[in-house]
């Protein structure tokens, strides 16, 4: 085996965004005032070990709102919902409290904007998600799904019609700007969001993927497999010429991976917390891979608040 040192390029920023953290911050604060059981509807992000942590603490994750007893504590995932599971919920008498991330909760703003105006809204994005299915929601009689450039190119429309279009917030920058621009050159007059959809914390960590992507024998990006923007980036690693896998967590690490490696690139999805990726660092060390290269593409210092009736109340004024 070769002396070269064996070292690790470490993407930053990488791992929880703000929304994963107010999220999560939400089922936390819902305990501590409500006590067990809190039911959150669908996983609260998409990681297991965050969830499995919170059903320590008294957590229960439900696939819908109708399997929350009447009147119950019911958290909404960061993901969104449709109008129809508020309907639902209210129906139930649950006590709401609303953990879409804010900026999921623009692109719900944006649905009910343009079908008011009467447009076709094209949402780009992948039909099984739940963040699409929870936008779809907002105006599912003028709403058509296109998941790929494929779908683009075969999309139908009636002559005249006036359309508009947006995004899930976790897709990856390079294939969506390809699917914005085959909308845009088939139908001219087509609208977009004020503002680009893909939330800034998945642009980051794709930007930051390619960056280490290109000095890299592989790279490994810690995520779970149903969290979309996680495999984005192995996608983006991919695209960028590097060998690329998803890794849920250390005990899925396969050394036989490793045998031609001497660089290594290392990230991790929006909702993956960085105990997971020390851990990983940590056996890596194991491995060889003692020396550790950070390179940052860009600074986060984004803080959502948390819902109004969970602040708790600041120090009492004194006169």
């Amino acid at each position: 085996m070769s002396s070269t040192p064996r070292r690790i390029l470490l993407a930053e920023p990488r791992g929880s965004c703000a929304g994963v953290h107010r999220a999560i911050d939400i089922v936390e604060r819902a305990l501590e005032m409500h006590g067990a059981p809190v039911y959150v509807r669908k996983q609260i992000v998409h990681n297991e070990h965050v969830v499995r942590r919170l059903e320590t603490m008294g957590a229960r994750f439900v696939d819908s709102e109708t399997d929350v007893p009447n009147g119950a504590v019911c958290v909404f995932s960061a993901h969104g919902v449709s109008p129809q599971v508020r309907s639902n919920a209210e129906q139930r008498g649950l006590k709401v409290i609303d953990a879409t991330c804010p900026l999921v909760a623009k692109v719900h703003q944006e649905a009910r904007r343009f079908a008011r105006d009467k447009q076709t809204l094209i949402l780009i994005g992948h039909a099984d998600h739940e963040e699409v299915e929870g936008t779809y929601g907002e105006a599912p009689d003028r709403t058509v799904i296109v998941e790929n450039a494929e779908d683009a190119r075969r999309l139908d429309l009636p002559p005249g019609t006036s359309a508009a279009y947006l995004t899930q917030t976790t897709l990856s920058v390079d294939d969506t700007a390809e699917i914005v621009s085959i909308l845009s050159e088939r139908f001219p007059g087509i609208t977009g969001p004020g503002s680009e959809d893909i939330c800034y914390a998945s642009q980051n960590r794709q930007n930051a993927v390619k960056a280490i992507a290109k000095r890299s024998d592989l790279v490994l990006i810690v995520g779970s497999p149903n969290s979309s923007n996680s495999v984005r980036m192995v996608e983006v690693a991919q695209a960028a010429g590097a060998q690329a896998r998803l890794l849920p967590d250390v005990d899925h690490l396969d050394s036989d991976w490793l045998k031609d490696v001497r660089t290594l690139g290392l990230s991790a999805g929006a909702s993956v917390p960085e105990v997971l990726v020390e851990q990983v660092v940590e056996r890596l060390a194991t491995l060889g891979f003692g020396d550790i290269e950070t390179e940052v593409t860009a600074v986060e210092n984004v803080v959502f608040r948390l819902p109004p009736e969970l602040e708790r109340p600041g120090p009492a004024a004194t006169g």
